[in-house]
């Protein structure tokens, strides 16, 4: 259930019009926690199929980290 689902339903259902603070802001955290997970889920993704793509972009990141910080 997305956020936007979760508020049109506590809003129709169980809403009585003194936590309307309370209700989004259970929303927007309900949306960060999704978007973490869609993060999360994203770079064990990637991980696992590009394996040898990754390495080697972080080996040109590292040289040119360090060679900048240097």
């Amino acid at each position: 259930m997305t956020a936007v689902e979760w508020v049109k339903d506590a809003y129709l259902n169980d809403f009585d019009g003194t936590n309307l603070h309370e209700l989004f802001d259970k929303a927007k955290e309900m949306e960060k926690t999704n978007l973490d997970n869609k993060v999360i889920h994203f770079a064990e993704w990637l991980t696992k199929k590009h394996t040898t793509v990754l390495m080697t972009l972080y080996k040109q990141f590292e040289e040119q980290y360090y060679n900048e910080e240097l």
